[in-house]
């Protein structure tokens, strides 16, 4: 052998490399195991058609009895404030009615913290049919409270109680029903039912504001102070007994089952390894609940409350608000300005199923964000529309803000729900929602009227909305895409069996495929992809 010649390099593996191929095999068994599971039959749940039906009609007929009322108020704001209130200037006696409609809602987060847990405890189904009887006892109420002529000044204190035992009940009402309809609608059509909750609402709405239309028309001015005034809200005790009926005849929701099935058994199986465990006893608690939500999920929380904010202030003030500012402030026709506003709420509720159907195929943030930077940007020139005097350019004023509130009404149903786990789903909701809806949302008639009041500016509904607008983009921009993935915490639903069997076999084929590039990629790390 000559001196220049090599001997061949040895084909063993050194230490190093040795060791670098167990670590990279040991790696590799981590990740497989870890790797997200194939979906198994159990796994999906499909959904039973008559039941989602009854869901749906039972929910939006107690969102339609509480939009009565609302509308109802609205639309007779003025003619409360000359019953109850007469001592008082024209100006002072509408911001004194909006007060007391107002002071239904400081009491709304109480309500959702009361309802909310509870729901998330003992069933959705017990607490909805609890907050409609409620809701109609305290508005029927309302139809034989006497005025101030007769008793004084226990006459509005007896609107405020009626008011505050409605908004305490409230408190419970719409978290509760989006929370329902959520957990029993497909992943692939839970905006377009979710949209039929907020039908019923600006159907009720409409029903409401229609009824004192047609009473200011047939009865005047002086009619409603004396008497008329009364009528739309004895309406409320028929409607509550049929919405009563339909609740009690509602089953639970899948999601809440389950949920509560495997609450059972792990608490049977502490049980059988040597007693209670205090830990997750807390946990289960009201209490725990509640510091559950506000440590673990106050980002999910500051969302809700500022999409709850963008959508409740646009609608309070379109609702409840627009109808006086035409009146009172402008100076419009009674009945012209009653009209146009509920003429804007036929349209919303005639379009806001598409608008639903419409998030289930392209997204719920695109239309927020489209929603939201039309507001900023069509609120001041709606409201200058509105001022212009006639009707044809109120009636384009008030369309714009219609089609803008859509945008959210449609949508709102079926996003909020899906930021939070099923455990915590009511009780989280019903917080957020109400906080946020007391702060900003049912204030907005108050503070609009008194602001226009102290500025004198009669632009300031615009810059009002114009505010929701910017807090509801910015909040947006960190809301995670829901639409067609199933419910946190909760397994796929879907509305056929031959759904579930594709839908299995698809997540049979991607975790084959997942677990392939793993090994791929950690044994063959130069190769392409």
């Amino acid at each position: 052998m000559s001196a220049g010649r090599r001997n061949p390099p040895s084909r063993r593996p050194t230490r190093k490399a040795a060791g670098g191929s167990a670590s990279t095999d040991r790696l590799l068994r981590i990740l497989l195991r870890r790797r997200k599971q194939p979906l198994s039959a159990a796994d999906v749940m499909i959904t039973d058609r008559p039941a989602v039906r009854r869901a749906v009609s039972a929910a939006a007929l107690g969102n339609t009895m509480e939009w009565f009322d609302f509308g109802v108020y609205a639309y007779l704001a003025g003619t409360l404030g000359k019953v109850f209130f007469p001592t008082s200037s024209p100006g002072a006696q509408v911001v004194s009615s909006f007060a007391t409609f107002a002071a239904a809602f400081l009491v709304r987060p109480l309500g959702g913290m009361v309802f909310g847990p509870l729901g998330d405890r003992i069933g959705r189904q017990r607490v909805l049919a609890a907050t409609m009887i409620m809701m109609a006892i305290s508005t029927f109420a309302v139809g034989f409270l006497p005025g101030y002529h007769a008793i004084g000044f226990a006459a509005p204190i007896l609107l405020l109680i009626c008011r505050l035992v409605q908004g305490f009940s409230t408190g419970g009402e719409y978290a509760g029903a989006t929370t329902y309809i959520a957990e029993y609608a497909s992943d692939t059509r839970r905006g377009f039912l979710g949209s039929w909750l907020d039908f019923g609402t600006f159907v009720g709405y409409s029903l409401g504001s229609g009824l004192v239309t047609v009473l200011t028309a047939v009865l005047g001015e002086d009619g409603l102070v004396s008497w008329g005034w009364r009528l739309p809200f004895l309406v409320a005790g028929p409607l509550g007994l049929i919405g009563l009926y339909m609740r009690l005849r509602l089953e639970e929701t899948p999601a809440f089952l389950r949920e509560a099935e495997q609450a059972h058994q792990a608490a049977a199986e502490a049980r059988a390894a040597g007693g209670e465990d205090p830990v997750e006893d807390a946990r289960q608690s009201g209490h725990g609940r509640l510091k559950e939500i506000f440590t673990r999920h106050w980002q999910a929380v500051l969302i809700c409350m500022g999409l709850v904010l963008l959508y409740n202030v646009t609608n309070y003030m379109v609702t409840s608000y627009l109808p006086t500012f035409m009146t009172e402030t402008l100076g419009q026709d009674p009945l012209t300005a009653q009209l146009l506003v509920l003429g804007t709420m036929i349209v919303v509720a005639l379009t806001i199923t598409t608008v639903g159907r419409t998030s289930d195929r392209w997204g719920r943030r695109p239309v927020f964000m489209a929603g939201s930077i039309a507001l900023i940007a069509l609120a001041a020139p709606a409201v200058l529309l509105i001022r212009a005097g006639g009707i044809l350019l109120p009636a384009l004023g008030c369309l714009i803000l219609g089609l803008l509130l859509v945008c959210f009404a449609g949508t709102s149903a079926a996003t909020l729900p899906a930021l939070f786990p099923t455990r915590l789903r009511y009780g989280a909701l019903s917080i957020s929602f109400n906080i946020s809806v007391s702060l900003f949302g049912g204030t907005t008639p108050l503070f609009a009227s008194g602001l226009v009041q102290l500025t004198g500016s009669h632009m300031v509904p615009a810059y009002y909305l114009m505010a929701a607008g910017l807090v509801g983009f910015v909040s947006t921009l960190f809301l995670h895409e829901t639409a067609g993935k199933p419910l946190r915490g909760s397994g796929p639903m879907v509305e056929t069996t031959e759904q579930a069997r594709q839908l299995v076999a698809h997540s049979r084929t991607e975790a084959g495929r997942r677990a392939r590039d793993i090994w791929i990629r950690l044994r063959h790390p130069w190769a392409r992809h």
